[in-house]
């Protein structure tokens, strides 16, 4: 209530004190978060610019584009890579199903890539009108901060444009992290392996996490011969442990070679190529190694500690609840804040802002029961705890219902991968506080799943629900024998 009564107080501030500034909302980075935000606020009557670093699929201190990592280089082009390695797999299924194909199948890689690259160049338009039919002003070039109400915008011929702004929005997003060993300017992050001109026969990958697994299955749903490492024993850290040992397990099936618990230390470059070595002492040639490490927030060149913003020991811009800085007048959402880094995150985290500073509606945005999907070959989804986290902060036993199965479509083609369902039960309320699945189809499946958890959905109400038959989603509603139950004090075990 106390911070409704003081953004109700800045809003109503008279028009002749509003005159003193060029917009009520200034935003540096048009990505997911602040062109929603910058949307949302104009659709609220606020005056709004928002800045943007010219266009390119591959990013750079000075290269970026409207639309932001999500559109360019991230989430949208590697999806569109994902369909095309999946097609690998479903030709050789076909067979089975009475396709008659030839024995060999050419793949045009350049073909994939420039279709893609179609596609980012029209979502970027799309961003741009949007943002044009909600009246926003939008600047091409480099934005920094300079004051407190202040921000300076560096034109692409060098021009430097000065506005006041009464608020200003940092969503500068993060960007892909080389890891610091000899060599390391022969690797590329994921921004390059989006463009790469030639599809490697030969690919290294260093890292655990969704970029790690995704592009594995990429480029060996491609053709590639693949060798994923990682530090941990197991891929995905943050994910159901038995959900990752089932990620594993797929990715080796499918001919992916995993090497846990070792590190890169080193890259030379050979006329073959690039020599790897590990920290094992194992040394194999690759034509490109992909640093899948992380992301760090990209807040380096906006000069916030010179305005006294403060940062985190990794760059993130510290935020409150309400994702306001320190400074009263400057806010920032998305990744640069590395709260939950999701684009939908993003889009949250903007929407609230926007209600919160222009629309007289207080909000905070909600990270409980937040789905997500790793888009692996086939591809993990998740929303609410994992067994782990379940075990950790329940209060009286958990229950773990799971269902592993061959899927219909794998009974005629052969492919002998099983896809895994998870539920997560507090024993005491019946309420069902996670659930996972890895799978074809899991992440459309796991949207649903998300709207239930949402709702506080209990196991009951999950097995009075009526399953669609035959799909693979009724699993779901038809789990009914606990798998096991696990004190609160107790540790987790797999049953598979």
């Amino acid at each position: 209530m106390a911070r409704k009564m003081l953004v109700d107080e800045e809003m109503s501030q008279t028009n002749q004190e509003e005159a003193h500034y060029d917009f009520d909302l200034f935003v540096i980075g048009a990505g997911s978060g602040g062109v929603r935000a910058a949307r949302f606020s104009a659709n609220f009557g606020a005056k709004v610019g928002i800045c943007e670093l010219p266009f390119h699929p591959i990013s750079s201190e000075v290269i970026g584009g409207v639309g932001g990592t999500c559109v360019i280089r991230g989430c949208v082009p590697k999806k569109i890579l994902v369909y095309g390695a999946v097609f690998g797999g479903e030709l050789e299924d076909a067979r089975n199903y009475g396709w008659e194909l030839n024995e060999k199948l050419n793949f045009n890689w350049k073909k994939l890539l420039h279709k893609k690259t179609d596609e980012i160049i029209r979502l970027n338009g799309i961003y741009k009108r949007l943002l044009s039919n909600a009246g926003v002003k939008l600047f091409e070039g480099e934005g920094k901060i300079v004051g407190p109400n202040e921000v300076e915008v560096t034109q692409l011929d060098g021009t430097k444009l000065s506005y006041s702004a009464k608020h200003i929005l940092i969503a500068t997003g993060s960007r892909a992290h080389r890891p610091p060993i000899p060599g390391q300017e022969l690797g590329i992050t994921s921004d390059e392996a989006l463009s790469l001109e030639d599809l490697p026969k030969r690919a290294v990958i260093f890292g655990g996490g969704y970029i790690a697994v995704e592009f594995a299955s990429i480029w060996r749903g491609l053709g590639a011969d693949v060798d994923l490492f990682f530090r941990r024993e197991l891929p995905l850290r943050g994910f159901d442990d038995e959900m990752r040992a089932v990620v594993a397990r797929n990715l080796e099936a499918r001919g992916i070679n995993l090497h846990a618990q070792t590190n890169l230390t080193e890259l030379i470059k050979t006329d073959n190529g690039i020599k790897v070595i590990t920290d094992h002492g194992v040394e194999l040639e690759a034509d490109v190694v992909l640093f899948a490490t992380g992301r760090l927030p990209n807040s380096k060149r906006l000069n916030l500690e010179a305005v006294g913003v403060e940062l985190d020991n990794t760059g993130a811009v510290k935020v409150d609840e309400y994702s306001r800085t320190n400074i009263p007048s400057i806010w920032a959402v998305g990744d640069v804040t590395n709260r939950m880094n999701l684009t939908p995150v993003a889009l949250m985290e903007g929407t609230c802002f926007a209600k919160t500073v222009f629309g007289g509606d207080s909000s905070k945005p909600d990270y409980s029961n937040i789905p997500c999907a790793v888009f692996s070959i086939p591809p993990l989804s998740v929303v609410g705890l994992s067994e782990e986290q379940a075990i950790e902060k329940a209060n009286s036993d958990v229950l773990v219902f799971t269902s592993t199965f061959n899927p219909m479509k794998n009974t005629i083609s052969g492919r002998q991968e099983k896809t895994v369902m998870k539920l997560v039960v507090d024993s005491e309320t019946d309420k069902v506080l996670g659930a996972s699945m890895c799978g074809p189809d899991a992440p459309e499946i796991m949207q649903g799943i998300a709207v239930a958890l949402k709702c506080g959905a209990t196991k009951a109400q999950f097995d009075s629900t009526v399953g669609i038959h035959p799909s693979a989603a009724e699993e779901f509603v038809t789990m009914r024998s606990v798998s096991r139950r696990v004190a609160v004090r107790g540790k987790p075990k797999t049953n598979l």
